[in-house]
């Protein structure tokens, strides 16, 4: 009764070992691969999953997340024979775990590579400057020449980036004069357009005081014609009237011409640059006596409007000597 007891509990200690046996537990994010006496059938999901042990065994475990590969410094000549230390990281993603498995070798091994020698080939196909200023050019090159490699192993390359580019020390230095250099040489055009733009309105501005002096000096012209003319008609008028008066045979005519004429030649005396000091005799007598003769004129010609002056005192005039005569003792 022992024994039967002792074969049913090694029986089912047996099952229970080959239970969990088959008992495949799958954590999120990987996949594994079951094989059939070494053959493939099929891929187990997340979970719990159960095959019958010593039939069915686990192939590779693939990590189907997305992961990423840390290329390592390379040292590519570019087209115009630079040498240039690159590296980059590329970031992909299983989508097949059969063909991840079965399809390539070393999976890592062959990303690597094929990522290696494509990144010589589209940055040895470009220049130095090309290198350093169209990296997203580059990036999308090697991203679909290594996504169209890796398709055929269920592999999905999402990025491929350029982490560092360095030049040699002394082309470095070039490159860090020639930019000097071209910002000079913006700076000298800057300086150059704004003294242009500068003696432009500089040259505006003198043009259009030139053009409001002109302006200036031809309305002053006008107004000085517009003045003679007015002046020249006064004078026309005045010159008719002592005409008329002349014909009717008014002696204050005649005086008021003797009167203008004497007293311009005295003030010509008088703005004489030349002359500090003149000495002449001057008949007061008789330029009173024309002065009256003008205002006499003057009444005539308004009429009975204006009041007559007083009459003078008959009382003898002042006797007035020249400079040259003797004095009375």
């Amino acid at each position: 009764m022992d024994v039967v007891i002792g074969v049913v509990a090694g029986l089912l200690v047996l099952v229970i070992g080959y239970l969990l046996a088959s008992v495949k537990m799958v954590r999120q994010g990987y996949q594994y691969t079951i094989e059939h006496f070494g053959r493939f059938t099929t891929v187990a999901r997340p979970g719990l999953n159960f095959y019958p042990a010593f039939f069915y065994g686990v192939g590779q475990r693939i990590n189907m997340m997305e992961q990423v590969l840390d290329v390592p410094q390379q040292e590519i000549i570019t087209k115009d024979n630079a040498m240039v230390a690159v590296d980059g990281v590329v970031f992909f993603q299983v989508l097949d775990a059969a063909k991840a498995a079965y399809e390539v070798s070393d999976l890592f091994v062959a990303i690597m590579q094929l990522a290696t020698t494509n990144l010589r080939t589209v940055m040895g196909s470009m220049e130095l400057d090309e290198l350093l200023s169209k990296r997203d050019e580059i990036n999308a090159r090697l991203l679909s020449v290594v996504d169209h490699a890796t398709n055929p192993w269920g592999v999905k390359i999402t990025r491929v980036e350029i982490k560092d580019i360095r030049p040699p020390v002394d082309i470095v230095n070039a490159m860090a004069r020639q930019m000097k250099a071209e910002r000079e040489k913006r700076a000298n055009i800057l300086d150059a357009e704004g003294a242009s733009a500068s003696e432009i309105l500089r040259a505006e501005g003198q043009k259009q005081a030139r053009i409001l002096e002109a302006e200036g000096r031809k309305e002053s012209a006008f107004r000085d014609s517009e003045a003679r003319e007015r002046a020249a008609q006064a004078e026309a008028k005045a010159t008719e009237l002592v005409s008329i008066a002349i014909e009717q045979g008014s002696a204050q005519a005649i005086n008021y011409f003797i009167a203008q004429k004497y007293v311009e030649a005295v003030g010509k005396f008088a703005t004489s640059p030349n002359a500090k000091t003149i000495l002449f005799p001057v008949e007061a007598t008789q330029l009173i006596g024309t002065l009256g003769g003008i205002g006499a004129l003057a009444r005539e010609a308004m009429g009975d409007h204006v009041a007559s002056p007083p009459a003078p005192s008959k009382a003898a005039p002042p006797q007035v000597r020249g400079p040259f005569e003797p004095q009375d003792q």
